[in-house]
């Protein structure tokens, strides 16, 4: 490959592009209008306006990317995620225009994008699932009927989608109505499919998923686990590997387990496999997301691999060049997605001009970063900014550093993340392990971060007036 195309924006395409120029290639961005001066657009040897501001009209036209990366001779195209990047269709229409698509077949993408299909493929591979139906229902008869056969309380999924679209727990029968017309109103809304299915709630979960990369030469390999449990809205906020709870036979059977996920439907490039692991540590096939993850950088740091070279690589034809047994865990990396969204209110996107925006450094610090001062977040997207992860010898040691580092990322012009991050790795509960995808309904509210923002202010403050009262000890020589 001599050409990469990056068909997303913001911080996922920045961090695409570094590997791609890292190896020599050349990159071509995409953007639509409102992103004319976004760094991705600037950090491309060469980039192409596709479209009006709506992702409907840029990002989301496949057609469009396509007709570029062909006037421009590309020979390869990056998904990123989000966007495009598990549409089976675009992948298809890719491969058949004779550009490589760096991510799996269309068919293992059409595969593991429908929950009911991932688990009819993976069944045979003798992989633990939630207790629950393996058909898509629209029936509430048929739906009070499992979950009298699994037990309250159940789980309402979408078939079609993710991120907690067409999702709702039901405690009881007599909320099981109006659950279903929910879920199958909103997974319509947002999938155009709104059918769901019914699986047994697991109470006091934890969000644990592994890392997969297989080549077109039959190796597939995990490169361990991360930690996703702290969730906002059913959606990662704080993620971490390893996980801190996890003994190495619980980690090698996890591994091993999300290498025949991806073996059962003939997977090629990275990919995920999620698991719900309860009170007792069994744990439980989730789906698994067909691209790279938002959260790829922890396992890169533990690993000390590339994964968007090994992408690459893979999309070349290359036979993965290690081993399982080569692929060990160093040191601990934790991660905070930072968004612009006030943590005061609901966590809803925080629209505005980035009037300060400097970043941490330092050893240890990372920050995949698709913003700079001065520029407006735009409406029309994502309001992820950027990805914080540190990384130390332990646990503690991680968490101090990420603890330092949201102190030195300022940002004045809009609302962010970063406060409820100062929140989730000062507690106890998260410092200490003991904590599931409940954490921000059992321990989280506005009031403790304005206490915790009061308290820090207070401290600052009495630290100004020592070093002042100091100061003014100092026997200051008159000048001649």
């Amino acid at each position: 490959m001599k050409k990469i195309l990056i068909a997303n924006r913001g911080e996922i395409a920045v961090r695409v592009m570094k590997t791609v120029k890292k190896m020599g290639i050349k990159t071509v961005a995409v953007f639509s209008e409102a992103d004319r001066n976004a760094p991705h657009v600037l950090l491309a040897d060469e980039a192409v306006c596709i479209g009006e501001a709506p992702s409907n009209k840029s990002y989301l036209r496949g057609d469009k990317i396509i007709k570029v990366a062909k006037s421009l001779q590309v020979d390869g195209i990056h998904p990123g995620y989000g966007f495009l990047s598990e549409n089976a269709d675009f992948a298809e229409a890719v491969e058949n225009s004779g550009i490589t698509f760096i991510g799996p077949k269309s068919k293992a993408i059409k595969i593991m994008g429908s929950k009911l299909a991932a688990k009819e493929t993976v069944k045979e591979y003798d992989i633990p699932m939630v207790p629950g139906i393996d058909e898509a229902i629209t029936d509430v008869d048929k739906a009070k009927e499992i979950a009298r056969e699994v037990g309250y309380p159940i789980l309402i999924k979408a078939s079609a989608g993710g991120g907690g679209k067409g999702m709702r727990i039901v405690e009881k029968e007599e909320d099981l109505e109006s659950g279903m017309k929910r879920a199958i109103s909103e997974a319509t809304s947002a999938f155009g499919d709104g059918s769901v299915f019914v699986e047994k709630y697991v109470k006091s979960p934890r969000h644990i998923e592994v890392q997969v990369m297989a080549d077109t030469h039959g190796n597939v390999l995990h490169f361990f686990e991360r930690e996703c449990s702290v969730q906002r809205r059913h959606q990662k906020v704080v993620e971490e590997a390893p996980s801190s709870i996890l003994t190495p036979e619980l980690r090698k059977k996890m591994g091993e387990a999300a290498c025949k996920v991806a073996k059962s439907c003939y997977y090629v490039g990275a990919g995920t496999v999620e698991f719900l692991m309860d009170a007792d540590h069994s744990f439980y096939f989730l789906e698994m997301n067909t691209r790279l993850q938002v959260e790829h950088p922890v396992t890169e740091l533990i690993t000390g691999v590339d994964l968007v070279e090994l992408q690459i690589k893979v999309a070349r034809g290359e036979a993965l060049p290690m081993k399982q047994e080569d692929l060990t865990i160093t040191g601990h990396a934790v991660e905070l997605r930072v968004y612009a969204e006030d943590p005061l209110n609901d966590f809803l996107p925080s629209v505005g001009n980035l009037e300060t925006y400097q970043l941490p450094s330092g050893e240890g610090v990372r920050v995949d970063n698709g913003f700079r001062e001065g520029m407006d977040i735009p409406i029309y997207y994502d309001p992820m900014l950027s990805k914080l992860i540190t990384y130390g010898k332990t646990r503690e040691e991680a968490i101090e550093l990420m603890l330092e580092a949201i102190q030195n990322y300022k940002i004045k012009g809009v609302q962010t993340t970063l406060p409820f991050g100062s929140f989730v790795f000062a507690h106890e509960a998260f410092r200490s392990g003991n904590f599931d995808t409940h954490f921000v309904k059992t321990h989280y509210s506005p009031e403790k971060i304005k206490e915790q923002t009061a308290a820090e202010a207070e401290v600052a403050a009495m630290i100004a007036l020592y070093q002042y009262l100091e100061d003014k000890k100092i026997v200051r020589l008159p000048s001649n």
